[in-house]
């Protein structure tokens, strides 16, 4: 009998040892450089500039080590700041670096908090440049807006669902503390017919073409890049005032891009851009 057990539990261990893992990591960032580093240039690019980005937001962003930098400590850091009259943060991007078709994008985060504070972890189509948006896609993989600290929005725009019609849904906190208190794992996983939204592995909105409005287009069948940002003010999230406190952080502790590992050979798989 000890022997037939142990045979069993043998056999049952290289069943496991055989199978691969779900998910296969295709890239990162764990932001483990020094502190005062910036984001890594192989990876991320900037966005620059203000003028509202097409929200009303009143941040200029920037590539100052005021506003994004890796502490030295395993995170990236982008700081929202007042200065002046007005605000400052950062954006960045992995446009024209790396792009994905499918898989699981997912976040670790620290979001900040206060009124009219904005951040987001989202992704847009790479085609943006030629089609423009919205036809390019937007998948907000989350987002949060001061006025709400308990609650993360999951939304994802294309053309004839954008803005205010974005096909959204809400994840409230279930202990109904504030995302800002602690990390949050933020992820998506994106099938070819399907988008699915999770905080802390659980799903919480799924998005399918079935779910669009009548006659509007799926558009997430082609790469996307990954965005990172802290806006200040904007239609949504209304502006600052008196309770809101600067400098307001955003601590990022990992971005990683999966795939199915049995995946490997199908189309839709990341692109590094040279």
């Amino acid at each position: 009998m000890t022997c037939r057990i142990w045979w069993i539990a043998l056999a049952a261990t290289a069943l496991a040892g055989a199978q691969p893992p779900r998910w296969q990591l295709v890239w990162s960032d764990e932001f483990n450089q020094e502190a005062h580093a910036p984001p890594d240039p192989t990876k991320w690019t900037y966005d620059r500039g203000g003028g509202g980005w097409g929200n009303q937001e009143l941040e200029v962003y920037t590539d100052s080590a005021e506003n994004v930098f890796q502490d030295g400590q395993g995170h990236l850091v982008i700081r929202a700041l007042k200065a002046g009259s007005g605000f400052t943060s950062a954006r960045i991007k992995t446009q024209n670096l790396f792009t994905v078709v499918y898989g699981r994008v997912e976040a670790r985060i620290k979001i900040p908090s206060g009124q009219g504070i904005w951040p987001a972890f989202w992704m847009l189509g790479a085609d943006i440049t030629s089609v423009g948006w919205p036809a390019c896609g937007e998948i907000d993989i989350m987002e949060n807006i001061g006025k709400e600290p308990a609650i993360v929005h999951g939304t994802v725009h294309g053309p004839g669902y954008s803005g205010a019609n974005g096909i959204s849904a809400a994840f409230q906190s279930p202990s109904g503390a504030a995302f800002s208190d602690d990390f949050h794992v933020f992820s998506i996983v994106w099938e070819q017919d399907s988008i699915q939204f999770f905080v802390d592995n659980t799903l919480y909105h799924r998005v399918r073409p079935a779910d669009l409005p009548p006659g509007a287009k799926w558009v997430y069948e082609h790469p996307f890049f990954i965005l990172l940002n802290v806006a200040v003010g904007g239609k949504w999230p209304g502006n600052p005032d008196s309770t809101t406190r600067f400098p307001q952080s955003m601590l990022v502790d990992w971005v990683r891009v999966s795939r199915l590992a049995a995946a490997t050979d199908r189309p839709g798989m990341p692109h590094r851009h040279r």
